[in-house]
């Protein structure tokens, strides 16, 4: 981490964790260099669904909630970012305060509850982009008063498949009440019917992406995978946020309600991927997401079974410049491993994390 990360993170330290974020987008609308020009290799690239990555990291939903900075976070280095998630109507989220920093655990427990702008916002500023280069995801989600959840998410399917370089359907989020019950193969089932259904009426076919939670068990995944398979739905993010809070030092907050995120959910996120990788075969794509915070962390997902790897609170302890040095890691490590590809890595260790127990 450079000196002026360090500084950086301790004046943004200074703040409330929800405004230190409102102050990191600011910085970003307003093109400050917060971190220098990231390295491009075509040994990064990579091909998911029909769409060639240029590297394979990606901003986590959650960060850029309304759309706002997609293409100032490409700046950084990010091979993709995912805006959202975005519900049809506007909504204020969950009582502040909502965001906890675990700092001796490098984690953050969020209760936000999907607080954003709602659609039209969101299609205002995603229209004004629209023809520019760069790979932009759109996370989708249900207010959590509506009475038609599963119309939500077929009206977000409609409403950004025009501009989505692809769309995630987000069922696992902790913070709302009864949504990772969709998860349940009945309700995925229809859920996913209905998703495939509004991506075909829509103008336009960009890939689906499911995000799941990490606290499944494995007949709970075994049935989205079958879900998943039958529905052909394009790919999987593996993970969401845990409502676990196995062996944390920061007992001040460790109490609080919400989805724990940074280090420590890396080890049961990657089983999770590896077991779903299983599950999917290799042809289905995985985004692997939680605790990725260096290069070795990011290259362990891709052995782990991922295609595309995503982060965002390794960001809130190691700053902006965080994609720079892991894809400056990973040019290392294709350069020592004379590998023609970093897809070479992909499921090399996939039967050692796939034999844990979850």
């Amino acid at each position: 981490m450079s000196l002026l990360d360090t500084l950086g993170q301790k004046v943004l330290f200074t703040f409330d964790p929800e405004t230190a974020h409102g102050l990191s987008i600011a910085a970003l609308k307003c093109g400050l260099p917060v971190a220098g020009r990231p390295p491009r290799d075509a040994r990064l690239k990579v091909s998911v669904c029909g769409i060639t990555f240029p590297n394979p990291l990606g901003m986590a939903a959650g960060y850029d909630k309304n759309a706002e900075v997609p293409d100032a976070l490409l700046g950084l280095g990010f091979g993709f970012a995912e805006v959202g998630t975005i519900t049809p109507l506007p909504q204020a989220g969950n009582p502040k305060p909502r965001i906890f920093r675990l700092i001796q655990d490098e984690a953050v427990i969020n209760r936000l509850g999907f607080n954003n702008e709602g659609h039209d916002a969101a299609e205002k500023r995603l229209a004004a982009r629209k023809g520019r280069a760069g790979i932009v995801g759109v996370n989708i989600g249900a207010n959590k008063d509506t009475a038609d959840r599963i119309g939500d998410y077929e009206r977000g399917i409609i409403r950004f498949a025009p501009y989505a370089s692809y769309l995630t359907v987000n069922i696992s989020s902790p913070n709302t009440p009864g949504l990772r019950n969709m998860q349940a193969r009945e309700q995925l089932g229809e859920l996913l019917s209905r998703v495939i259904a509004a991506r075909a009426a829509a103008s336009a076919q960009p890939p689906i992406f499911l995000k799941i939670a990490p606290d499944l068990v494995e007949a709970e995944l075994a049935d989205i995978a079958a879900e998943v398979t039958e529905k052909q739905i394009d790919g999987v993010i593996v993970s969401n946020t845990t409502i676990a809070r196995l062996g944390l030092r920061s007992a001040d907050v460790a109490t609080e309600t919400g989805g724990l995120s940074g280090k420590p959910l890396f080890e049961r996120s990657t089983i999770v991927l590896a077991k779903m990788r299983k599950l999917l075969g290799p042809d289905r794509a995985i985004i692997g997401v939680g605790g990725v915070d260096s290069t070795e962390t990011a290259l362990e997902k891709i052995r782990a079974g991922a295609d595309l790897v995503q982060f965002y609170t390794g960001m809130i302890y190691a700053g902006p410049a965080l994609p720079g040095r892991i894809l400056e890691g990973m040019v290392r490590f294709v350069e020592k491993e004379r590998l023609t590809s970093l897809r070479e890595l992909r499921d090399v260790s996939l039967d050692k994390w796939a034999a844990k127990p979850l």
